[in-house]
């Protein structure tokens, strides 16, 4: 009989016991004595966010259908059993078995953001596995990364014993089967290691070294092994529609983040955003046969039991299939009364069809994302969407039905001025006085609605922004200043309400985003000194860390504000994402020269991948998009 980790008296403590029990539907048991490999997959932070994650459901469904392998699921204890746990010497468990994480083969922590650093320290110690990878022995489990964050690695490489880079249903077979033939012929930790480094996007940092130069930046990557590249190319899906998928989902007990069956329609986007890093790591965009979805929808709606699905993509609205698989589905989950959820459109007409197809308009909220508040700053960041296809979008919503909508910005992008940031303030009351000159008095559901939010610009790697500065703290505050100012300062204010995200963690983002190894002493001292669900506001200490970073000599100016000169090497640049950084630098001149310009520059606008091939590198997989165009 399966025995719980933890007493009914540790659980009655529990905010949340639910996140601690396992034993959801779908769940996956398997007898550990005749599997040969056991592996917990990992999402560091609270269960209610890693089960949202589709990259896990993905792993754990393909891993399981293995019959030599069992995978199992962990997640970082929240606050209350974190200190439970500790002061009862309870070691962290898989859900599944209860099992000690410890005695695992492999655990696999993808990683998905950078502010989850310090709780992939808190695995590591609530495991009783030792923080630094070269400290590991034999007897410990294998500890990998995966996930958005490994193309930059640097900073928590030392953690790590290796990184899979790219998408992760190609390269696990050969891993693991790596593994076997490893411990069969009786081998070490190290030569497992040296094995698994050969193998293509996998990376074993213990096997590299980086060199500097006096002023601080790279100098050099080198590899310190014969066999094993110099570069590691991501590893990419051929054809998405005959990958593995999870049909039969994982039910939690308990409420999570997106509660829901999802349906990946695509990956890639077309768009070249130039903020964008989702954008170019995806590449290629790859779409799924609108005919398997319908298939995997209708399955998985009748496996899980839910009543809503969400259609997944980093851009919806450029699913070719999509006004097809929304028919089917209206059709099917009509007689179910399941809701149809559609995140990532675009502002046009054929989106806004599709939307009032599927949602109850006078309940809902309409999200535009212009990102910046001037045409002239859209062009600079290659968004693709003017102003005026912005105000006949939310024209033609508001005759629809919609009164509310959510503006999304960013502030601190490259060359921003005054007048831009008085432009956020400016395009919402432009979009509060079309719902007024649109909709008639005895029409209107009450006021219009328009709540404008700006996040802070943070240049992340292998994207055209790489080579710029990120705006000090003090810069992104007088920002959100004079948006408020601009914002109250309008006709329509009492329709437009303001929010901002924090200044703080956004400088800390940008750190650890563009850091490399000598970051790792601080980033453990920080944990060392009570540091954990730094993504959380409520736990978030700017304090700590700052004062951290001051007592390792780190320097956040040399990683947030100094502007890149173009031949820089970045201790990302041993990747291979696919795009080349010739064409990532060429894009950067591009806004630059925009930024330069008097008028609005639309000649410096990047045409996205359906219009025209711009030969950025991805034609080199020759799978999705770049196959279809004829100019490849």
């Amino acid at each position: 009989m399966r025995k719980l980790a933890l007493k009914d008296e540790y659980l009655l403590l529990a905010e949340k016991p639910a996140r601690y029990i396992g034993n959801e539907i779908n769940s996956i048991q398997k007898d550990k004595e005749t599997t040969a490999i056991r592996m917990a997959l990992c999402f560091p932070d609270v269960y209610e966010i890693g089960m949202s994650h589709l990259g896990i459901q993905i792993l754990y469904d393909m891993l399981n259908s293995w019959e030599d392998v069992w995978c199992e699921r962990v997640y970082s204890p929240w606050v209350d059993m974190d200190r439970i746990m500790r002061e009862a010497s309870i070691p962290l468990f898989a859900l599944e078995s209860q099992d000690p994480i410890r005695e695992f083969d492999f655990l696999g922590i993808t990683i998905q953001y950078e502010l989850c650093y310090t709780n992939i320290l808190q695995i590591l110690d609530l495991s009783g596995i030792p923080y630094y990878a070269r400290e590991r022995s034999d007897a410990d489990p294998i500890v990998i990364g995966g996930g958005p964050c490994t193309y930059n690695p640097e900073p928590i490489a030392d953690f790590f014993d290796l990184f899979y880079i790219g998408e992760g249903e190609t390269r696990y077979r050969e891993l693991l089967d790596c593994y076997l033939e490893n411990r069969k012929q009786g081998g070490s930790r190290d030569e497992f290691l040296l094995a698994a480094a050969r193998i293509p996007g996998i990376y074993v940092p213990r096997f590299y070294r980086t060199e500097y130069y006096p002023d601080g930046t790279v100098s050099a990557m080198k590899p310190l092994a014969e066999g094993i590249p110099a570069r590691i190319r991501k590893e990419l899906v051929d054809d998405v529609s005959h990958t593995c998928y999870p049909l039969k989902p994982v039910v939690p007990f308990i409420k999570t983040t997106q509660d829901r069956v999802t349906l990946e329609l695509q990956r890639g986007c077309i768009r070249g955003c130039r903020f964008c890093q989702a954008g170019y790591l995806y590449r290629p965009v790859r779409e799924r046969d609108v005919d398997v979805l319908k298939k995997y929808a209708i399955t998985m709606l009748e496996n899980t039991g839910y009543e809503e699905i969400s259609l997944s993509s980093l851009s919806s609205s450029d699913y070719s299939g999509l006004a097809e698989l929304i028919d089917f589905l209206i059709t099917e989950c009509k007689s179910q009364h399941t809701n149809i959820s559609l995140p990532s459109l675009r502002i046009d007409a054929f989106s806004l069809d599709v939307m009032s197809k599927v949602q109850d308009v006078k309940k809902s909220s309409l999200t535009f994302a212009p990102e910046a508040g001037s045409q002239r700053l859209r062009n600079i960041i290659n968004k693709g969407l003017t102003e005026e296809m912005i105000l006949e979008g939310a024209a033609t919503a508001f005759e629809a039905g919609w009164s509310r909508v959510k503006l999304y910005f960013m502030l601190g992008l490259p060359s921003e001025t005054e007048a831009d940031i008085s432009g956020i303030g400016e395009l919402a009351n432009r979009i509060a006085a079309v719902y007024y000159e649109t909709v008639p008095k005895e029409k209107r559901n009450g006021k219009v609605q328009i709540i404008a939010s700006t996040s802070f610009f943070i240049p992340k790697p292998f994207t055209p922004f790489q080579w710029a500065p990120q705006a000090t703290k003090e810069a992104f505050l007088d920002k959100a200043y004079l948006t408020r100012k601009s914002i109250s300062s309008q006709l329509n204010q009492k329709s437009i309400k303001y929010n901002w995200h924090e200044t703080d963690s956004s400088v800390l983002e940008c750190v650890l985003a563009r850091g490399d190894r000598r970051l790792a002493p601080a980033i453990l001292e920080v944990y060392r000194k009570g540091c954990i669900f730094d993504a959380w506001s409520e736990h978030y200490r700017h304090d700590v860390w700052m004062e951290t970073f001051k007592e390792n000599d780190v320097d956040i100016s040399f990683y947030t504000t100094r502007e890149r000169a173009d031949d820089e090497i970045f201790p990302w640049d041993f990747i291979d994402c696919g795009i080349s950084k010739e064409y990532l630098r060429k894009e950067w001149h591009k806004a630059r020269s925009a930024a330069q310009a008097s008028s609005e520059s639309e000649q410096l606008v990047t045409p996205n991948c359906r219009e025209q091939c711009q030969g950025c590198g991805a034609a080199s997989f020759r799978t999705g998009i770049c196959v279809l165009d004829k100019n490849i």
